[in-house]
């Protein structure tokens, strides 16, 4: 009863807040992160879930930093928690390789990622326990035989024992695959496909995907890259599970996937042979998109931009399937490019989210007073007129971009949208441009803060690890409880005789700085040592936990919750202790960690 009481006032708080926030000259909303970015053609880049029981009732929000590595936050509402989790360090410092979430039949969370079409596999990690990732199992490699970009993991009650994954895979084009299940040991296989599923005369067709949850994928897809394709023209087509078609919005068979590609054209001929799958052939323009929803009859509808020729203006349309045809209605003008790099990457706008829950709303980034601000438009009952607007955001110092709809969250409660904060220079980390995307990831409500515990014992310091000799035994605790890197980097705990290997290298993809490079053609920088960083050890009781900086690396389970004498704690020679060390007869909660221990002098 108390941690719902605790909960209710938490949630009651933020609907006061966010509203008297709004209500004043300035409101870029609430840091889900400090350093943090996302595409948006790999989704749910966000994902809510609550299970009937009412044991789990999460929000999963995943980005990567310009170190390379890929981190989530979960807020878990059912204890009033809000956790940092580094998914993968040392990963290509690269927007486009945001991770998706899905969840499985079993209730644990899988986080799944790749890196931006140079390298033919996936990767993945999978949640020990139902609805929690705060403890994740080993990272796993799923591995093809054509690019990987933009995983979009789907499981439809149909066939409820696969997944369905589609992304920009062979030839550079929509591709789907069939997978298994995750077995006992968390891997997967594919057991159909991988297949390209359409042929376009454009190079890089960009899609987005919904399914309707039973038996069906929608994709929407342009001919090619808007910097390349003038006019560029956005199609949908329906994949069916069942059968392994593919089909136009009214039911009409275009191919049998594996049997070979649909193609489509931009010309008149095509036109006329397949109205049904052409969502927009502007004559001018430069089509883009950026999500998709269904409408209460659950007919496709989708967030689409017209660029002008010379890529300096663009518009948000609300494309909508009607049942008889497509309408394309304006919503607002964009501006233009949003970010910071003139002549590069001038399709890039601020970015829009049709409401999946909602899909009459609306949400576009648009240039208000010179910066890109977040504006709510809703749309009438048949899409065809917008009927009203309103700002998220106001009186911003920075950009505000690319939101994000998390679907499944109460329509008048906070944290359903998300969306990047900050200055944009590029999408990949490189010489050229050694500060890409110094954004934050922010949300529409306060967060909770992590509730202490009233057992438990933390150690922490800020260490530097000697560059010449990064291995071995580092801090031993107590006897039995050692942490350490070993000759590859990666982190170890040595608890009871037992040592458990971490995920994530302990270090960065700095390196990437020192090259000029876009894509990197797989190749693997090397890694950049970590300078001066915090590590923090927490028992509960029930877990012992690894941060560093701040953020979750390692978990395991340790029913102990002992005192740890700072006179018994023993630092390697390798090891240099920059200022005070702290241990407490408590467990610190991931708010203090970082308020009193992240760069403690």
């Amino acid at each position: 009863m108390m941690k719902k009481f605790i909960l209710s006032l938490f949630l009651t708080a933020s609907f006061v807040v966010s509203a008297w926030a709004q209500s004043t000259s300035s409101y870029s909303g609430h840091v889900v992160a400090d350093e943090g970015a996302w595409c948006w053609f790999a989704d749910p880049r966000a994902l809510h879930y609550e299970n009937e029981s009412g044991t789990i009732n999460a929000t999963y929000i995943g980005y990567i930093d310009m170190h390379g590595n890929i981190k989530a936050t979960q807020v878990d509402y059912t204890t009033g928690t809000t956790t940092e989790v580094l998914v993968r360090s040392w990963f290509q410092p690269d927007d486009h390789d945001n991770p998706s979430f899905l969840v499985l039949p079993d209730e644990r969370v899988m986080i799944i990622y790749s890196r931006h079409t140079d390298e033919a596999c996936f990767y993945y990690r999978i949640s020990k326990q139902p609805g929690d990732i705060t403890c994740l199992g080993e990272e796993k490699r799923l591995d093809t035989k054509d690019n990987t970009t933009y995983p979009n993991p789907f499981i439809l009650s149909d066939d409820p024992h696969h997944i369905y994954m589609c992304w920009r895979g062979i030839g550079w084009h929509p591709t789907v695959a069939q997978m298994s299940l995750p077995d006992e040991n968390d891997d997967m296989t594919f057991t159909w496909g991988p297949y390209q599923m359409v042929k376009s005369t454009g190079a890089r067709p960009y899609a987005k995907y919904i399914s309707n949850g039973k038996d069906k994928i929608y994709l929407a897809y342009t001919t090619g890259h808007p910097d390349n394709e003038y006019p560029n023209w956005l199609y949908c087509n329906v994949f069916d599970v069942n059968d392994k078609c593919l089909y136009d919005v009214r039911g009409k068979k275009l191919s049998v996937v594996q049997d070979g590609m649909f193609s489509v054209r931009k010309t008149e001929d095509y036109a006329s042979a397949y109205p049904n799958t052409i969502v927009d052939k502007t004559a001018d323009r430069r089509d883009w998109l950026w999500n998709m929803a269904f409408d209460k009859q659950g007919n496709p509808v989708i967030g689409m931009t017209k660029i002008s020729q010379d890529k300096k203006n663009h518009d948000y349309y609300y494309a909508k399937w009607n049942g008889n045809a497509w309408q394309n209605v304006f919503v607002a003008n964009g501006g233009g490019q949003f970010h910071q790099t003139p002549g590069v990457e001038m399709c890039y706008s601020g970015g829009m989210a049709v409401d999946r829950d909602n899909p009459h709303d609306v949400y576009c980034s648009v240039p208000v007073n010179g910066v890109y601000e977040i504006v709510k438009y809703t749309m009438d009952e048949d899409g065809k007129n917008v009927v009203s607007s309103e700002p998220v955001t106001t009186g911003s110092a920075l950009n505000n971009m690319r939101p994000f709809v998390i679907e499944g969250v109460a329509k008048d409660g906070a944290h359903r949208l998300t969306w990047m904060n900050g200055n944009y220079y590029f999408w990949i980390v490189n010489t050229r441009y050694k500060n890409a995307y110094p954004t934050s990831i922010r949300i529409d409500g306060a967060l909770p803060e992590s509730m202490e515990m009233s057992k438990g014992y933390t150690f922490s310091a800020d260490v530097k690890i000697d560059a010449e000799n990064y291995r071995g035994d580092l801090v031993t605790l107590e006897e039995d409880i050692v942490y350490g890197v070993n000759e590859l980097q990666y982190p170890y705990l040595r608890v009871g005789g037992i040592t458990y290997v971490g995920q994530n290298v302990l270090g960065t993809a700095d390196s990437w700085q020192t090259e000029n490079t876009a894509t990197t053609g797989g190749k693997w920088f090397s890694k950049t040592k970590l300078g001066r960083f915090n590590l923090t050890i927490s028992m509960d009781g029930e877990s012992l936990t690894v941060y560093r900086d701040g953020i979750i690396d390692m978990k395991i389970s340790y029913a102990k919750a002992k005192y740890i004498s700072p006179k018994k704690i023993k630092f390697a020679e390798n090891v240099t202790v920059v200022g005070e060390m702290l241990t407490k007869k408590k467990s610190y909660t991931q708010a203090r960690i970082r308020k009193e221990c992240v760069g403690s002098e």
